[in-house]
């Protein structure tokens, strides 16, 4: 059986340079790449300011109102709140989420961060697969530190008997992360799987940087590929990551 995963910073539905609210195209334009779980970042939960700004704002939050039809099962997990409202990272998927759970790994008051464990039943397969989802800072030594929490968020909390998928944003400027992964975690990129390197996604118009990453223990690369052009670059300051994946041995 084969997995399509996606992983997207959708810059809180909002196009690059907050010029437009364009979360119904995003809607649109996940909907066409027909996948089967789903990783987003920088979702709002709620925000009382914008509803009453934007005539097209949802009543449900962002992350039911992507989900929609296509994804009867999601997760978030509530990272930054502030006045308006709570903005987080969410899983959607085809599949039940059998449990999950937000670990605070947050360094400082400005960069509120988590990382959103979800435990997912493929029913074909009769698997458990731990999905978790990731932003992290901007800063290398905050990074470093979160590096380490989430290291020991899978060594504490994912069985060596199970397989897991690992995906986000991880503003990783010096492959810290890989390595991590490599070496102590059993796990493989994708993109540096398939073709030596990662992939680049920001900005979203001109992809330079290599910021958004999808790692796996337990499955087999078979394609990745970063979604650019049209409609992608008018939507989030982030292009989407996409890759097909299929069981293989632990």
């Amino acid at each position: 059986m084969k997995l399509r995963i996606l992983s997207y910073n959708i810059h809180k539905g909002f196009s690059v340079g907050n010029q437009k609210f364009v979360l119904s195209k995003i809607r649109d334009a996940l909907r066409g790449v027909d996948v089967d779980i789903v990783f987003l970042q920088e979702v709002l939960g709620a925000h009382d300011e914008h509803a009453r700004t934007f005539e097209d704002w949802p009543l449900a939050s962002q992350f039911e109102f992507l989900a929609d039809q296509m994804w009867p099962h999601f997760a978030y997990g509530k990272n930054a709140i502030y006045e308006a409202g709570h903005h987080g990272n969410a899983i959607l998927s085809r599949f039940p989420i059998l449990e999950h759970s937000n670990c605070d790994i947050s360094t400082n008051s400005l960069e509120r961060r988590g990382i959103l464990h979800a435990g997912i039943h493929i029913p074909d397969l009769d698997l458990k697969v731990h999905c978790l989802n990731v932003h992290l800072n901007i800063f290398g030594r905050s990074r470093a530190r979160q590096l380490e929490k989430l290291k020991e968020r899978i060594t504490g909390f994912v069985p060596s008997e199970e397989p897991y998928i690992l995906a986000g944003d991880f503003n990783d400027w010096s492959s810290r992360a890989s390595k991590l992964m490599e070496d102590s975690l059993g796990a493989r990129e994708v993109f540096r799987s398939i073709g030596g390197t990662h992939a680049a996604t920001y900005p979203s118009r001109l992809p330079l940087l290599k910021l958004d990453r999808i790692y796996v223990r337990g499955f087999a690369p078979q394609q990745a590929r970063v979604l650019t052009g049209a409609p992608w670059h008018d939507l989030s300051d982030h292009a989407p990551i996409y890759c097909d994946v299929t069981l293989d041995k632990l």
